[in-house]
């Protein structure tokens, strides 16, 4: 492995590390403070709810933990693929450490409690936290850095 790709691996690996450690501590202050449906306004169209999530993401489709499981496994496998194959394309260390942390921060609450916690509300869309924007914003990366660069 070359430098630079170690360097990737490495420089991923703590943004993975950071995003999953974030992430839970942040759905455990949520479950000391509030209860589950209560609303605290913030700022703007911004709250926070405590929701638990049995879905895949913003509530949407269940289809049983087991299935759940093996999507956020099969979602690390693809990050890990693409970030070794192209250890050196522009942004995609950045696109895998989200990408991982988020799922990874996802995947520890569905197998400790059997739900994904949600906390952050804005306006009418469902419940969403820390992970799902890490994975949102480091799958937006992944298309950028793909489609900037050629395939």
């Amino acid at each position: 492995m070359s430098a630079g790709a170690a360097r990737a691996w490495r420089l991923s690996g703590a943004l993975c590390l950071l995003v999953l450690a974030l992430d839970q501590i942040a759905k455990a202050a949520v479950e000391d403070a509030l209860v589950p449906g209560e609303d605290v306004d913030l700022l703007g169209p911004v709250g926070l709810t405590l929701a638990h999530n049995s879905g895949v993401a913003f509530g949407l489709a269940s289809g049983g933990d087991a299935v759940l499981i093996a999507f956020a496994v099969a979602a690390l496998g693809v990050v890990g693929y693409l970030l070794a194959r192209d250890p050196r394309r522009r942004g995609l260390w950045v696109a895998a450490g989200l990408v991982a942390g988020g799922a990874l921060g996802n995947l520890v609450d569905r197998v400790r409690t059997g739900v994904v916690t949600d906390y952050i509300a804005v306006g009418s869309w469902p419940p969403f936290n820390l992970a799902d924007i890490a994975i949102t914003i480091g799958v937006a990366i992944f298309a950028w850095a793909y489609l900037r660069e050629g395939g």
